[in-house]
């Protein structure tokens, strides 16, 4: 493999340097990436988007995700290929002595360590968190769990089981229906964010204290974090949420309302949103009903209100509506799908597909979502094939200096 153009993507290296990118707020940063399935390597893909170089260790079988179709594009599954971008791929087995050393010589020159073992995992590898800190002071290592290192260290990880369990799912469905799951995999993202937010902060706090630190994430916590006023509800005022299909517990008109041919999403946040809203339904002697003035009384007479509101929607379709309600700057959409939404996107100059690699290669994905003025985040290499980059990665560790960096002093807890 000519090391200058791994995975094929023409992307260039540089000699004795672990950074190839040049360009990217974390331009520089280092990743040994020891995750799989879908919250680390969502988090170590936007790091990697950010400019960090991102090595991808996966044992013998791979990724499990690299199995997980359909669909799946030239026979390799988009759910792999929707997380893996930007990296570097290698195989080691953490059972082999020669693995486990060349796994010892890449944490040698990497400032940050992410993995999703389970609780105790890596102690047999002296890949622990107290052997990290003792071998490796200067890492940034963050280990993501389902359920924590304590009493749930037991617990598969799987976001569904976070679902169920943080109550998510007694909230969502129906009233008089089964709790229902979310659509995507919400929590292992919501874990990735809070993940890459951590090791943010973590690399910021050792530009000043030249100390690492470990991180501990999981599901559950993420997922009580992420049910915001839900579970601040509950806590703070022993309020017990339960199903409400597509309305909001607070807000009212807010969900999906019937127009002449389909179903068109109101958000209406506030009172002087309403009187437009009732204004251009022809229907502004709603806004004067007392019943309807605040959002409090809006609440508790949505019924009565819903059966106004659907009968001056059925005048047009839900197209016509959008058009009008969004001159008139009134919060409302109609429910697209997926490919519809991406397509919208790229209709508002969002630019939302991008492309990786080259020739037959090539990979559309969905771009980063941060827009940086001066350090753009960077989409240059398609998800790696499984150990697709080993002799690029053994030749880098063959090549590359370990970094030198100050030794934290007791000073330095």
């Amino acid at each position: 493999m000519d090391p200058a153009s791994p995975n094929g993507t023409g992307a260039a290296s540089t000699t004795g340097s672990p950074a190839a990118p040049t360009a990217g707020p974390l331009a520089g940063v280092v990743i040994a990436d020891f995750t799989r399935v879908l919250a680390g390597p969502y988090c170590t893909m936007l790091l990697a988007d950010m400019g960090a170089t991102v090595i991808k260790v996966e044992g013998p079988g791979g990724d499990d995700t690299r199995t997980w179709a359909p669909p799946e594009r030239d026979g390799v599954s988009t759910y792999y290929l929707s997380v893996n971008r930007n990296k570097r791929a290698i195989v080691l087995d953490l059972k082999d002595p020669e693995d486990l050393a060349t796994a010892y010589g890449l944490l040698d020159r990497a400032d940050v360590f992410i993995e999703n073992f389970k609780p105790g995992g890596l102690t047999r590898f002296g890949l622990d968190s107290a052997s990290v800190a003792e071998r490796w002071p200067h890492i940034v290592h963050a280990s993501i769990t389902g359920f924590g290192s304590a009493n749930g260290d037991a617990l598969p990880g799987y976001d569904l089981l976070a679902q169920a369990l943080s109550g998510m799912m007694s909230v969502t469905g129906e009233p008089d229906g089964p709790p229902q799951r979310s659509g995507v995999a919400i929590f292992d993202v919501i874990t990735g964010l809070h993940a890459a937010i951590g090791v943010l902060g973590a690399l910021r706090e050792r530009d000043a204290s030249g100390c690492g630190q470990h991180l501990e994430l999981d599901l559950l916590s993420s997922a009580l974090s992420g049910l915001v006023n839900q579970t601040g509800g509950a806590v703070a005022s022993g309020n017990v949420p339960h199903r409400m299909g597509n309305d909001h517990p607070s807000l009212f008109p807010y969900g999906p309302f019937r127009a002449a041919d389909r179903d068109l999403i109101l958000c209406v946040g506030n009172d002087r949103q309403f009187a437009k809203l009732v204004q251009h339904l022809g229907r502004s002697d709603l806004a004067q009903d007392e019943r309807y003035q605040t959002m409090k009384g809006r609440n508790e007479h949505r019924e009565e209100l819903r059966g106004q509101l659907l009968e001056a929607l059925a005048a047009k379709t839900a197209d016509e509506w959008f058009s009008e309600f969004r001159d008139a700057g009134i919060p409302c959409s109609p429910i697209l799908t997926v490919g519809e939404g991406v397509e919208f996107a790229a209709g508002l100059g969002l630019e939302p597909v991008v492309h990786l690699g080259e020739g037959k290669h090539t990979v559309p994905a969905i771009r980063h979502p941060i827009r940086y003025s001066r350090t753009p985040a960077v989409h240059r290499l398609a998800p790696p094939t499984l150990d697709g980059d080993r002799e690029w990665i053994l030749d880098w560790l063959d090549r590359a200096e370990a970094p030198t960096r100050p030794i934290p002093s007791p000073s330095h807890p």
